[in-house]
């Protein structure tokens, strides 16, 4: 048996203490104000888990869920199909190939506010392309008064600016296929279909999980791009988790509450997304995705 050496703990070292300054020392503050009322920077009092009843029995932390799991639950529906058919359709080699990736990739490199701010601009019905050839076409669109178009412009918002991420992570799980699994079902004369259903699938499913669990995470977090383009409105519309969050800490300042929803934040996204790796892993397992193809 080989003695343990101990010098690799010195190249782990870095990582364990930027993990315990960005994320371990935060959270024991947060957990910290969380269970205190702050009444000065002098004056404490311990209240317990009082905080956390309160934020649980607040109604606009309700609605604020309803429409965060909503708004995700739309995003994952809409961006992994759509991503998996950009996947598909890009050349697979030679300058096409390059020329497809760098433009679908521009989306991710413009900052969430500058995203805001374009479709802030892209849906106004005096200036903006999306805006006014809605109202040409005639259909009442107004993304500042209308609770649904609200809702809808903040989800194609998303869309556009994050499904690019989705077809790169599978364009990637795809061109990581051997050559001969489509050899062998170009000989059994396998349909289109029956490739996708039964080999480039099953193979996908890796990055597809990786896409899944990166989007969810993401959509339920998502702040800037709102928050510019409607405000959270209008009304509530689309005031999401983290808009609410904030209201709580930086404009009302109610450090105790923020505090304790940030906690509760954290283990719903925790537990959402342990729920749906789950399922993924269930459904890759038992959904036939490992069978042998058959003939077509």
């Amino acid at each position: 048996m080989k003695p343990i050496d101990h010098r690799a703990w010195f190249l782990v070292l870095p990582v364990v203490l930027c993990v315990a300054f960005s994320a371990i020392l935060p959270l024991m503050t947060i957990v910290n104000y969380s269970v205190q009322d702050i009444i000065s920077p002098e004056r404490r009092v311990f209240v317990g888990t009082e905080w956390f009843a309160a934020v649980l029995q607040d109604e606009e932390l309700h609605g604020a869920l309803f429409r965060q799991i909503g708004f995700s639950l739309a995003v994952l529906a809409i961006e992994i199909p759509l991503g998996i058919l950009l996947a598909l359709s890009m050349p697979a080699s030679g300058w096409r190939a390059s020329a497809v990736l760098v433009i679908i990739a521009l989306s991710l490199l413009i900052p969430w506010n500058v995203v805001g701010t374009i479709w802030q601009v892209f849906g106004r019905t005096d200036i903006g392309l999306l805006g006014a050839t809605l109202t040409w076409l005639g259909v009442d669109y107004n993304y500042t008064g209308n609770d649904l178009d609200a809702w809808v412009t903040v989800l194609v918002m998303d869309v556009w600016h994050w499904t690019p991420l989705v077809a790169l992570l599978c364009y990637a799980g795809l061109r990581a296929i051997p050559d001969a699994y489509y050899q062998a079902a170009r000989i059994d004369g396998a349909s289109r279909l029956a490739v996708f259903r039964y080999i480039q699938l099953p193979k996908m499913r890796g990055v597809l999980m990786i896409a899944v669990l990166l989007r969810f995470m993401d959509s339920f977090m998502i702040y800037t791009e709102p928050f510019v383009l409607t405000g959270g409105g209008p009304g509530n519309a689309t005031t999401f988790l983290s808009q609410y969050l904030t209201q709580k800490a930086v404009g009302q300042f109610d450090l105790g509450p923020a505090a304790a929803f940030s906690i509760i934040y954290f283990l719903i996204i925790l537990l959402l997304c342990f729920i749906l790796y789950n399922w993924m892993q269930r459904a890759g397992t038992s959904g036939g995705l490992d069978e042998e193809h058959p003939h077509a």
